[in-house]
């Protein structure tokens, strides 16, 4: 017989709300059990596991619906396709990576503006800024 869990201990084992295990229930990614005449539901042990699954996926940048898909590919044993998207969230994360880049280089230089400038010139920041 499968452990059952309530839904507060599913939450703590995950490290997680109980409201945030009742919104992606909402949005499908986690299936809700019946509710027993008079008495609670109550949740298998491997929501755990999938809760876990969930919030380490949101940690590498899938967004939920992302998840959702990464979900139905695990029950599809679908590797490939899992690597595909995989594959694409670092590129997507690289070009992140290459834009955060530029805009700390740009910063960058107009800080040492400001620290050179002088300031009956006004902020040369403020300056750049408002330029058409």
């Amino acid at each position: 017989m499968h452990k059952k869990l309530t839904i507060g201990s599913v939450a703590k084992l995950a490290g997680v709300n109980v409201e945030t295990i009742r919104y992606y229930q909402r949005l499908g990614l986690l299936g809700e059990p019946a509710k027993p005449m008079g008495g609670y539901r109550r949740y298998p042990a491997e929501m755990v596991k999938t809760m876990r699954f969930i919030k380490r996926a949101q940690a590498l940048g899938f967004t939920l619906e992302e998840v959702a898909g990464l979900l139905h590919l695990e029950e599809a044993c679908a590797c490939a396709e899992t690597r595909t998207l995989a594959a694409q969230k670092v590129c997507l994360i690289d070009r992140k990576l290459a834009d955060l880049t530029a805009m700390r280089e740009a910063l960058a230089s107009l800080v040492q503006q400001c620290d050179g400038g002088e300031p009956a010139k006004g902020c040369p920041i403020i300056h750049v800024l408002s330029q058409d």
